[in-house]
Order: C-alpha cells, then structure tokens, then sequence
C-alpha cells in the first residue's frame, strides 16, 4: 500500500483540538489548533469538549486552506482514539467518523502516545531511541523491541506535566504552569524536596504535597519552582540513564509537552553525553500534543495495511503504548 497518501488527522485527547495534514513523505501540509487554557483552575472535561465542539469546523476550513487542498484531495483520515479525556476523545471520533463517511474516506484510529513517539523520530533523525515521554498526563519511558513497545519505567502516581500544573494552579500561575514554573525557576535557589525513584518507577505525590507545604509556610515561589524542577527531572534523569544501560541503546528522545522545557532538555544532554549516547529533543512546535503526529502514525499504519475503524467502532480512553503493535520500520 505504498504510494502517494495525503492523511488529514484528529488530534482531540485532552485540551487541544487540532486538524493536521501531512503527506507520506513526511511533509507538513497543515496543522491548526486551538488549546484550551485558564487563568486560574484546571480543565474541566465537559467544558473542554464544548470548546472543541465549536471550534472543530473552523479548524477543518483553515488546515484546507494552509494545505491549499480539499476534502477530494485527502486519502485518509487519522483520529487519536485514545488514551484521552472521554468527553475529548468523544468529540473527535463523531467528528472523524463524520468526515470518514461523507467523503468516504477509509479512518485510521491512533494511539495518542505512539503518536508523540513516531513524530519524535521523523523529525530528529532517531533511529531506535529510549522514549523519555514526559507530558501532562503521561510519565514513561518506552523501548520498542521488534513490533512491540514496553514501558521499562512509569510513574507509581501523578504524571510530571500533571505535578507541574498542579502546583501552579495552586500557587496561582494559571494553566498550562510548565512555562510559568521554568521562568521562575530561573530566579530561585534550591531547597531539598522529597526524592522518591523505586526501581525504574518515579513518584511525584510526596514531593508536590511537601512543595504545597512550604509554599503554604510562606516559601519563596521562585525557590521551590527551581527546586520541583530539578528534582522532578533529576529523578527522571536517573531512571533513563538506567534504562539506557538496560535497553543497550545509544539514543535517548524525549518528547510529550515536558519537553519542551530547555532546563530538561539541557539535563537530558548532559547525561547522555557522559555515556557517549546521543540525546534528541523533539522540535518545540511538536512537543505538545497535535495533529500531525496522529497523521503521520495514520500514514504508517495504512501502509502496513492496519485494519480501517468501522462506524461501530469508539473511543479507546485507557488504551496503553504497550498494548500498540507497530508493523511499520
């Protein structure tokens, strides 16, 4: 199933609703988004999947016109089936399905995470890496032996993104904190925090309720956003290097919106460098969640002739990496 394929892809997990289109050659024809953001509070679901309700056929109508294309031009379709916000994921797939039928087009459903895995390599160069994903809701890291991904690490409790944004809603940074707490950070001195790796397993809870603490005692904000920071991502540092030594591998590739933090990238680099591996970084625009992942994983899956989703078909909200059998190189 080689050959010219134009996929235009759903990117609707959990704050951001996105249109992508992207070809097989990997090249990026279209990708708009919109993200819900806050100034004070979290993300509640259902707000969320009205937001992309409304914005979902503007999205469509201006990734059309920044690829130049139409609907007649598009062979395939990818939607990010899970694992995700329900109420998100939800919209997506109707919407996906929507398209699927009108113009009858066969529907690739993705994996959010291998999304964020496979754009990784196609736009660094990787070839066979440690996967350090680091997000909001997500806190792994993933070798693929053959077709099947593992997880050789996780979090036992709250994903690093999830801490980082909690701790910044609380002291008042707004959402999403990750830019806020790494500014911050810049201007603040280190205080020990808790720091909890079991094996090859983080925890984040101790040290994100120890941080509220001393934030509640009247501790300096730029002081413990210094602190969370290098202690989250030392922690994290050390199980990679780990998993580096286990895996036999000489490629280190963090990606998921975390990444896009430069203190942990420059971290990562440092490491990697001591064990002569090379460390990629996924390109900022494409740390976050968005279409053209799920685009290009949708490419790669039609060509190795992955079964199309039929309408019967749903939402696959807990659908874990290493339950995903990749059949593409």
């Amino acid at each position: 199933m080689k050959g010219h394929i134009t996929c235009l892809a759903i990117e609707c997990t959990a704050h951001t609703f996105g249109i992508g289109i992207i070809n097989e050659k990997g090249h990026i024809l279209a990708d708009v988004r919109r993200q819900v953001t806050t100034e004070e509070g979290g993300l509640i679901p259902n707000a969320v999947a009205n937001h992309h309700e409304q914005v979902k056929e503007d999205v469509l109508k201006e990734a059309l016109q920044q690829a130049h294309l139409t609907m007649d031009d598009i062979m395939i379709i990818a939607i990010s089936q899970g694992p995700g916000l329900p109420p998100s994921l939800h919209v997506g797939m109707r919407y996906a399905q929507q398209l699927a039928k009108e113009f009858n087009k066969p529907l690739q459903g993705v994996n959010h995470i291998t999304g964020h895995l496979e754009i990784g390599r196609l736009l660094t160069g990787a070839k066979d890496p440690v996967y350090l994903f680091v997000s909001g809701a997500n806190t792994q890291i993933i070798s693929r032996e053959e077709n099947n991904f593992y997880v050789m690490g996780e979090t036992l409790d709250t994903a690093i993104g999830n801490t980082l944004d909690k701790f910044g809603r609380t002291v008042g940074l707004g959402f999403p904190a990750g830019p806020q707490i790494e500014q911050l950070a810049k201007k603040g001195n280190y205080i020990e925090l808790p720091y909890t790796v079991k094996g090859m397993d983080v925890s984040f809870s101790g040290i994100l309720t120890k941080a509220l603490r001393m934030h509640e005692q009247g501790t300096k904000t730029e002081d413990l956003c210094y602190s969370l920071q290098e202690t989250c991502f030392a922690m994290l540092i050390e199980v990679t290097e780990r998993a580096l030594a286990f895996a036999d591998k000489q490629e280190v590739l963090l990606i998921g919106g975390v990444a896009a933090n430069q203190r942990f990238a420059a971290m990562l680099e440092a490491m990697s460098k001591e064990r002569g591996a090379k460390a990629y970084a996924v390109p900022l625009k494409y740390a976050a969640d968005n279409p053209v992942m799920i685009g290009w994983v949708g490419i790669l899956q039609h060509q190795q002739g992955v079964k199309a989703l039929t309408p019967k078909d749903t939402i696959n909200p807990t659908w874990r990496i290493d339950q995903v059998t990749a059949t593409w190189d």
